[in-house]
């Protein structure tokens, strides 16, 4: 019981670094792999060779209609990236 307590107290204290390096992660990844995915054309198994290190837990999917990147950080932040022509890859707002 005492581990449980630990741990949530551990979360509380640590949630706004976490949240915000998660974020963080979240916007680099979904910027890098619009930018590989949509004006290299390249896959997106293959957009993940350019991540930085430290990277693994960002997860990409794509939406090849919307020409759209998200990247996750589960279940912590998440952030979406379009093309547009004339503008490259630009983050869609969340809110």
């Amino acid at each position: 019981m005492l581990a449980v307590v630990l741990a949530v107290a551990a979360l509380v204290w640590f949630w706004r670094p976490l949240s915000a390096q998660a974020g963080a992660a979240a916007a680099y990844g979904a910027r890098i792999g619009c930018s590989c995915r949509f004006v290299a054309g390249r896959s997106l198994d293959q957009c993940r060779d350019d991540f930085m290190p430290g990277m693994g837990l960002v997860v990409l999917s794509d939406d090849e209609e919307d020409k759209s990147v998200t990247a996750r950080v589960f279940p912590i932040a998440s952030e979406t990236a379009r093309w547009r022509k004339g503008q490259g890859c630009t983050f869609i707002p969340t809110r």
